[in-house]
């Protein structure tokens, strides 16, 4: 499954179980939600509720990925830069090994007619 297919699917099943539990929530503790002077709907108070927590997890689900991301990165830089010194060390064995084995490499026979 893809990572855009699974946050989508992430996002409908917590927008689902928002609307299913807090609606259930709210009938069954009696909460009447006001807005100024004027009472919101249940559905109206759950949705908007469902969405500042979807937005909630999408802000979350940004820094963790860019956490990660960055020591991605730091990994790969310190890798590389590992690699480049193991180069930069061993060049000339590098450099006479591909040398023997250009030499010694077998050609392939033609053949006269």
């Amino acid at each position: 499954m893809t990572f855009f297919k699974s946050l989508m699917l992430a996002i409908l099943a917590t927008l689902f179980l928002t609307y299913v539990l807090g609606t259930g929530l709210l009938e069954l503790l009696n909460v009447s939600v006001y807005m100024g002077e004027e009472l919101i709907e249940p559905i109206k108070a759950i949705s908007v509720s469902a969405l500042v927590v979807v937005l909630l997890v999408i802000a979350a689900l940004a820094i963790v990925l860019s956490v990660f991301g960055s020591l991605i990165f730091i990994g790969l830089l310190i890798v590389g830069s590992i690699a480049m010194v193991a180069v930069g060390v061993f060049w000339p064995v590098l450099l006479i090994a591909l040398v023997i084995w250009f030499a010694t490499k077998d050609k392939p026979q033609t053949q006269y007619r």
